[in-house]
């Protein structure tokens, strides 16, 4: 039986990975820059998050939400405390898509309204009203056609009153960073304004965490900046360091009943145990703290670097724009320099994730062999 041939596939197989590095079969080290699409937050084999892990599973690896788990009371304590979204309440899932999916149905239920509200170039995952509010309309089947919903420009208040005054809108989702479509931020007063308009026309405001959150941005949540308070905040890949784990952060105002929801495998102990490794780790080695040190010796760097059009993202969410498409310089880094980055619906950004552990030493390798490329 063969795969179903869905993902191109660059020719390396990882067998080993510790912090910031990978290696692959034949013992070649690669200096990992983007974290498996973000979801690497604290290094790869933190010993702190192996022992959590294997010292659950050695008790109990799982059994479903009908009986009681401690783990995910304890869970949301800590990432109340980390976060500072004091009297949210947690719902546990599995993935970002399944966060926001959730984010979404829990918007229409609490609104009795079915329309979405989304901007250009977003991305909330690949299943069915996530994918319909993603901006890309190659991932969009039919069946997930049917659902309503509009995109605007990043930024444009008035277009999101026009749609919003109509009273049709359950939800606004955004992104306050755009991270599939290529690091794109807007204004705080475009946020605070657009919080205005979903109390004003009675929709719930949703951000979109998934790959900003767990401190990424410098902030453990990228709205933070723009001192915003959204109803539902969805979150998953750095909540686990490669542990399946998602969750929805949700307003009290919002209110629960049994069977609103549900997950079979969600919050279950060991992805419990893992997020919290990952919580524990982060405040012990104040990564945030440190992401913001680091992003501050990226951009000076970047600054120095020929060929470059724009700076984009915050803390270790960022992107390089270039004035040509980065597809073939990732693949120099790749083969020839053994570095990992990733790419964006900008065909000129190369977008950079690493683990929040990253160094200054790191970080120099990467724009050394940048210039190299450039300059030949």
């Amino acid at each position: 039986m063969s795969l179903f041939n869905v993902y191109p596939l660059f020719d390396i197989t990882p067998i080993f990975a510790k912090d910031v590095f990978v290696y692959d079969k034949n013992n070649t080290k690669y200096l990992d820059l983007y974290g498996g699409h973000a979801v690497i937050s604290i290094g790869h084999s933190h010993p702190t998050y192996i022992s959590s892990i294997t010292n659950q599973l050695q008790k109990i690896g799982f059994y479903s939400n009908s009986v009681q788990n401690p783990l995910q009371e304890k869970l949301a304590q800590k990432l109340i405390q980390l976060s500072n979204c004091k009297n949210y309440e947690l719902f546990l899932c599995n993935s970002g898509a399944e966060a926001n999916e959730n984010a979404l149905k829990l918007a229409s239920f609490h609104t009795q309204k079915k329309g979405v509200l989304a901007f250009k170039n977003s991305f909330h995952g690949r299943t069915s009203a996530a994918v319909a509010a993603t901006d890309n309309a190659k991932i969009i089947a039919p069946i997930n056609a049917q659902q309503k919903v509009n995109f605007i420009e990043l930024g444009d208040l008035e277009a999101a009153e026009n749609i919003l005054k109509q009273g049709n809108t359950c939800a606004v989702i955004i992104e306050c960073i755009q991270g599939v479509g290529g690091l794109d931020e807007s204004t705080t007063l475009f946020y605070q304004g657009l919080e205005i308009l979903c109390k004003k026309y009675n929709s719930l405001l949703i951000a979109d965490e998934v790959q900003a959150g767990f401190g990424r941005t410098g902030d453990f949540f990228s709205f933070q900046k723009h001192l915003i308070t959204p109803d539902i905040i969805s979150m998953a890949k750095g909540m686990g360091n490669g542990f399946p784990i998602g969750g929805i952060l949700i307003h009290p105002k919002i209110k629960a009943s049994y069977g609103l929801l549900g997950t079979t495998f969600g919050g279950n102990h060991l992805a419990c145990s893992a997020s919290l490794a990952v919580l524990n780790i982060i405040e012990k080695e104040q990564l945030m703290q440190h992401v913001t040190k680091i992003s501050e010796y990226f951009l000076a760097e970047a600054k120095k670097l020929p060929k470059l059009k724009n700076t984009k993202g915050r803390g270790l969410m960022l992107g390089l724009e270039f004035d040509f498409p980065v597809a073939e310089l990732r693949k120099k880094l790749i083969y020839k320099h053994h570095i990992f980055t990733g790419s964006a619906a900008n065909p000129n950004v190369l977008r950079i994730l690493p683990p929040l552990t990253i160094t200054k030493q790191h970080i120099k390798q990467l724009f050394e062999a940048l210039k190299k490329e450039i300059h030949e």
